[in-house]
């Protein structure tokens, strides 16, 4: 060991006392490394040349990244022992070689023992052992099979029309992965690098899992689990959860690339309530736009914008506008976007110090240099009229960037930032290393205007390209995807592993954006897959035909429209999730091993069909076909045995199930043990439900569930005026008891009444009493189910239900 290595790590270990401290460093040769913990199941590790690199992140605010454990060391020979609660981690300071470990010793992730760390000129890759039970998921929306082993993936935000399966890179760069071992356990690796960078599952280097990228710091986070759901909240921890949005945003939403006139869009509002297809909002693309010019409208098509918002909030409907980044390039023509950004200096230079222009949809166009917060407040105040006139959310699109002449259909990347941000010193980057923030730092651009411009409401934003933490500002969508059977079997992953990766709002093109129309039969399938998707919005090029809902024959506008209202009647349920991932991180819709870890091995087997399934929250499970188009049986896996049929309310026998695709069904089973809150229906999620909220309970193990309600837009939740209640269940073969814990905060719900469900009741009409009052009962022998109906019972409150079951 060198002189220089134990002077430095002896002093690390004696600032904070003998055997303890807040940081480890050692040196090796011309490599440092510091290693630290944030919280006891969280390790970072930044290693550099020389000298460490800034400490600085757009993903992890300063309060994380300065928050310390205290790490105990204990030095034996050559070998640092570094230990909190939850981890242990063994380094070798002669080589620098790490082992990372649960407090049991249980791997989380060991070094190669052959040149784990790699530099060649500014580029570094760093190879980590792979175990032959270990499975991968994350990396956000990437287009390749749920588990992302044996692949392989490159992160570089990129406009990818028409994309198709392996398709790589896509959009977004979120550089997270969640490893699961097959017993359960599984672990976080986060890498904070912006740069153009690369992960590989051993496609490359068999059992060897290398990630790294062409320039920046060598700075990770591992997670110690130790299950699946305690990494995403670590995860979320570090870079934050999505915000609780609008209500409204959970509701159906109808676009089109482009609505052009006012007329058009009365007409589409029109088919909506006149199909009595419920429905939150309609899009406008580009087309409403003066020249496809962001932050103007075409009078000519929309002579009165305002009356339009107005007539259509009238309908329950809201307007959300796309609003790209690219600035037309307009001297002396009295675009104030252009004129107002020049004189704040908002736009991104050439090396030179002159203004780079390039070529998007509205001809020549500049580009806002969002790593500077005056020039975020600039874009935000760009939104002053559309608030005003009540437009209720915003898209940004193209903002990878795309620009049609650059090079790789980007920005040149010798472009210059200019970096003014608290936690970074004040200085310039080249594109190269913003580029894979750009989209996010764009979206936060626009929901922090949001908030200045219309403080108590919550901003509805929509981002196609991010980074890591992007999930604080925006939802997001998989991108212009095609009209094809394998379109709408891959979103399934995509938006599973978006939800892992903290986009806790995503979703994708119904019907598919791009290529040719879909068949009947297959739009029918994506709104059925849809209508269990967190975003769910029908979407079209306008090269294609209108792929509206009640496009094709009326058999198939009856299926999409009961899917449609199967999910409005699930509002409180998804409302309630839409709460516990905005406190939690946990998605909406997750893969079945999220709940049951175990079910880890069976996501990678095909054949058992896991890999198809996905849970929304924790209660339901949605089984696609793996071929959607093929009339094969196919088997559907179930975690466990007591399931029931979501439809039919039928119990299923067993754990398997085999299913006979029908158009008119898609399977969809809830656990035992579930509790899962529904209302009657309505047309717009504004709309007050005529009716008594519905408690559906279906008896299991660790019986629960949750309402959660308040005003639906604005920030007042933040202040304490929601209802938060969770409610618990316990059956015995002669008895049933459902407890209404007291309920948090101050808001009145819409309910005045509720009907308690009870599903696989078979002892006839019981005795019901509700805090010892008696409660009517009615059974229904055909479904076994008993319906108690009663006033809203507040709470704390106990319903008894005694006489056999």
């Amino acid at each position: 060991m060198s002189k220089r290595l134990a002077v430095l790590a002896a002093w690390m270990v004696l600032a904070a006392g003998a055997g303890a401290a807040p940081a480890y460093r050692a040196v090796s040769g011309d490599r440092v490394i510091e290693i630290t913990a944030p919280r006891p199941d969280i390790v970072r590790v930044r290693i550099g040349r020389g000298a460490l690199a800034e400490d600085a992140s757009w993903a992890v605010t300063a309060d994380r990244r300065d928050a310390h454990t205290e790490i105990t060391v204990t030095e034996a020979a050559e070998v640092a022992t570094l230990t909190t609660p939850a981890l242990r981690l063994q380094l070798d300071r002669r080589t620098l070689a790490l082992r990372i470990a649960d407090a049991a010793g249980r791997e989380l992730l060991d070094d190669v023992a052959d040149a784990p760390l790699e530099f060649h000129g500014r580029q570094f890759s760093l190879r980590k052992v792979m175990p032959a039970d270990a499975h991968y998921f994350g990396l956000g929306d990437k287009s390749g099979p749920l588990d992302r082993r044996d692949q392989a993936y490159t992160l570089w935000n990129s406009d990818t029309f028409l994309f198709q399966r392996g398709t790589d890179p896509l959009y977004k760069s979120i550089p997270f992965v969640l490893g699961a071992r097959e017993d359960g356990r599984a672990f976080g690796l986060f890498m904070d690098n912006t740069w153009r960078s690369f992960f590989d599952f051993g496609k490359a280097e068999r059992n060897t899992l290398a990630f790294g990228a062409e320039d920046g710091a060598i700075d990770y986070y591992v997670i110690a689990g130790p299950a699946p759901k305690d990494v995403v909240r670590a995860y979320a921890w570090l870079t934050g959860t999505a915000p609780l949005p609008p209500r409204w945003a959970l509701g159906f939403q109808q676009s089109r690339y482009s609505y052009g006139t006012a007329a058009e869009v009365r007409r589409i509002a029109a088919g909506l309530r006149d199909h009595r297809i419920p429905a939150d909002a309609i899009y406008l693309d580009i087309g409403y736009q003066d020249r496809n010019r962001p932050f103007t409208v075409d009078r000519s098509a929309f002579p009165d914008l305002p009356r339009l918002v107005a007539e259509l909030g009238a309908q329950g409907l809201r307007l959300v506008l796309i609003t790209d980044l690219h600035i037309a390039h307009a001297p002396g023509q009295g675009y104030a976007p252009y004129d107002s950004g020049e004189a704040a200096d908002a736009f991104v230079k050439r090396p030179d110090g002159s203004e780079f222009v390039g070529k998007v949809w509205p001809g020549p166009s500049v580009f806002p240099d969002f790593s500077r917060g005056a020039v975020r407040d600039w874009w935000g105040r760009q939104y002053a009229e559309f608030a005003r006139i009540g437009v209720a959310g915003f898209w940004n699109d193209m903002n990878e960037p795309s620009v049609f002449d650059g090079p790789g259909s980007t920005l040149p990347l010798d472009l210059v930032h200019r970096i003014d941000e608290p936690g970074f010193a004040p200085r310039t980057a080249t594109h190269a290393e913003m580029h894979n923030v750009y989209g996010m730092l764009n979206s936060r651009a626009t929901f922090e205007g949001l908030l200045k411009l219309r403080p108590d409401e919550r901003p509805f934003v929509l981002t196609r390209a991010s980074y890591a933490g992007g999930q604080r500002w925006a939802a997001t969508w998989t991108g212009d995807n095609s009209s094809s059977w394998d379109q709408l079997n891959l979103a399934t992953s995509m938006l599973v592993n978006l939800g892992l990766s903290g986009f806790a709002y995503a979703g994708d093109d119904i019907g598919g954006f791009a290529g040719a129309q879909p068949s009947s039969e297959l739009l029918t399938r994506w709104f059925e897959v849809g209508a269990f998707q967190p975003i769910f919005r029908d979407h079209a090029d306008n090269a294609k035909p209108p792929q509206e809902p009640w496009v094709g024959p009326t058999r198939d506008l009856e299926i999409r429209r009961r899917y449609v209202e199967a999910r409005y009647r699930l509002l409180p349920y998804l409302y309630a999730l839409a709460d516990e991932a905005s406190r939690s991180g946990l998605p909406i819709v997750r893969p079945v091993f999220l709940e049951f870890p175990r079910q880890v091995a069976a996501a990678a087997k095909r054949d058992q069909g896991v890999r198809d399934q996905f849970m929304l929250g924790p209660d339901l499970l949605v089984a696609p076909a793996t071929f959607g188009e093929s009339p094969a049986p196919y088997t559907v896996q179930l975690p466990g045995p007591g399931w029931t049929d979501y439809w039919s309310g039928a119990r299923v026998a067993g754990n398997r199930v085999v299913e006979t695709p029908t158009l008119e069904r898609l399977p969809v089973y809830v656990r035992p043990g579930a509790i899962i809150p529904r209302q009657p229906l309505v047309q717009s999620s504004g709309q007050t439900p005529s009716g008594p909220l519905e408690i559906a309970v279906y008896p299991g193990p660790d019986c629960a569930g949750t309402l959660y309600d308040d005003d639906g837009a604005s920030l007042a939740y933040r202040r304490g005026d929601y209802l938060r209640q969770r409610l618990r269940c316990t059956a015995a073969p002669d008895a049933l008891t459902l407890d209404f814990e007291a309920r948090e905060g101050t808001h009145r719900p819409w309910w005045r009444r509720v009907e308690v469900v009870i599903h696989g009741w078979s002892g006839g009409v019981p005795r019901a009493t509700l805090d010892g009052r008696a409660v009517d009962a009615r059974f229904d022998a055909a479904t076994q189910t008993l319906t108690l109906a009663m006033p809203d019972p507040g709470g704390p409150a106990r319903l008894v239900v005694a006489g056999g079951r």
